[in-house]
């Protein structure tokens, strides 16, 4: 199992909801945490208690719909000197629930994609290339297990293209120690899943966060955060590397 203590992870959306339990679970690790939001202020309280478990943290903001700002701020962690040895891409949008499905306005699509894909990519397609050339790295993406929901299909779009691009990717990392997974929180009672949904946001720990501590280089798994659900993580992490890694190969 790899051992996070002192290393740096960035975290996307970390400011409520999954994000926060990622934040506070990985530093209760001894990680180093970078918290991204959309505003420095809301995640002020946030790096105040993670530093009180002992850990070094900073907030940096960006609106992920806005590619100039998902530059800046790759650019603001660069001028920082950080090492990102992790990244959890765990922010996303999901839009209107639209009962006329054949009438979802583009711009849900295009909002979707920017948020959910376009700007994972882009931090990806940045910090990835350096873990390969440092000899480590873990990144998370986290999908969704939504089907047949035409009425969000703007969403459950995104996230597809989200999962090819992963598995896609994770074909070339084989004989590297940089390991790409995805990772499904299951349907939370967060800003986004709203109040109706089947499980307490406290139950994706460990599960959303075990693709950062697998440790035998196999990228291209599906985690599906729910299945940890009261585990201790080495056990989590033990039953993680069980899982058949599946990335596109031909």
């Amino acid at each position: 199992m790899v051992n996070v203590k002192g290393k740096w992870a960035l975290i996307t959306g970390a400011s409520r909801g999954i994000g926060y339990q990622i934040a506070t679970f990985m530093a209760k690790q001894g990680c180093n945490l970078i918290l991204h939001s959309r505003s420095l202020k809301n995640t002020k309280e946030l790096e105040n208690d993670v530093k009180a478990l002992g850990v070094d943290a900073y907030s940096i903001e960006a609106e992920l719909d806005n590619h100039q700002q998902v530059v800046a701020m790759l650019d603001k962690i660069d001028e920082k000197g950080t090492t990102v040895d992790i990244i959890f891409n765990n922010a996303a949008v999901q839009t209107a629930y639209r009962e006329n499905y054949w009438n979802t306005p583009v711009e849900d699509f295009e909002q979707s994609f920017q948020i959910n894909f376009i700007s994972i990519t882009t931090i990806c397609n940045r910090l990835v290339p350096r873990m390969i050339e440092r000899g480590f790295g873990r990144v998370i993406n986290t999908t969704s297990g939504i089907i047949n929901q035409p009425e969000l299909s703007a969403y459950a779009a995104s996230k597809a293209a989200l999962d090819k691009y992963t598995k896609d990717l994770s074909s070339k990392l084989d004989g590297t120690d940089v390991v790409m997974s995805l990772a499904d929180p299951g349907w939370c009672k967060t800003d986004l899943g709203g109040q109706n949904a089947e499980c307490e946001v406290e139950t994706v720990i460990p599960g959303i966060t075990i693709g950062a501590f697998v440790d035998d280089k196999k990228s291209g798994r599906f985690f599906p955060a729910q299945t940890f659900t009261g585990m201790s993580l080495e056990a989590a992490v033990s039953k993680a590397e069980q899982i058949k890694a599946t990335p596109y190969v031909i």
